[in-house]
Order: C-alpha cells, then structure tokens, then sequence
C-alpha cells in the first residue's frame, strides 16, 4: 500500500500582497481623514515600511491594511513585529517584518504536536517544510484540521503536494 504525504509551509501568496497594498495605497489618497497627510507605504522583500504623520494615522492606515488582506485572503499572521523610529520631518516610519518560513524550533513544535495526536503519522523536518505522511488519507485530513483549529502555532500554515 502506497503512502500519502503532503508538505506544510509558510509562504506569502507576493501578488496578493503587492494586489492589497495597492488597494490600500488607493484607499488612503481617496479618504478624507488622509487629505494633506502624507503616508507612504513600501513594500519590500522581507519587510513592508511605512511612514506617516503621527501614530493616530499609523493605526488607521493598520485598519485599512488588515482590512484589504482580509479581504484579499492573505492571514493577519504574516504581519509580524512593528519597529517604530522617528523619520525627517517630524514624521514616523514603522518597518513590519513579514513572517515566512517555518523557523526551527515552530517546526520542532509542529512535528511533537502531530506526534502527540496521530503517533502513525510520519512527519520530517527539511529545512523549512515539513513532510508529513501515512498510510491513509484519512489521518492527513485529520492532521490538517487539527494545525488549522490549533491556536498555540501562530503563523499561516499552506498544505503543499498532497499526493
């Protein structure tokens, strides 16, 4: 009997990003609470930076961006720490790493979990995917649901190469 096997990742769907961000981007020059204040939002590699005039505006334009990604199907969960520093002019720029990848040590805490519920379950740690696989169908399904309604593992979680 062959094995079943699927790859669990971490990754960020970039068009959707650049598609949301734009989306904000025109948001924000129609918005009257936004008039005569400059915002800018650049989207980099690893990270998203924007400036702004004060914090009020950081957190409103914070709104609109969870709003569009929600929308657009990307998950909160990408957005991770926010690092703020003063900017020229009087201005604030906030840099957001985004989260992607499966780090060590959530992967150690991903593989103990699926062990823990399903201890017929193989899982293998490679790199940053883990391949997890079984004789059945049923318990991969299962293995799904369960990292889906599991709160403990805080980032977005992709089921790749179901085979």
């Amino acid at each position: 009997m062959a094995d079943f096997s699927f790859d669990i990742v971490s990754e960020i769907d970039r068009q959707e990003l650049t598609n949301a961000l734009d989306q904000v981007r025109k948001e924000i020059t129609t918005r009257y609470d936004f008039k005569d204040v400059p915002v800018e939002i650049v989207n980099e590699k690893e990270q998203m930076v924007i400036t702004t005039a004060d914090d009020y505006k950081f957190k409103a334009v914070m709104e609109i961006i969870k709003s569009k990604f929600i929308r657009r199907g990307l998950s909160l969960g990408v957005l991770g720490e926010e690092k703020s520093e003063p900017a020229s002019g009087g201005k604030m720029r906030i840099t957001i790493k985004f989260v992607e990848g499966v780090d060590s040590e959530k992967a150690k805490q991903i593989n103990k979990f699926i062990r823990e519920k399903l201890p017929k379950v193989k899982t293998v740690i490679q790199g940053e995917t883990i391949r997890v696989s079984s004789k059945s169908k049923d318990e991969l399904q299962t293995v799904m649901d369960l990292l889906k309604n599991n709160q403990e593992i805080a980032i977005p979680l992709q089921f790749i190469n179901y085979r």
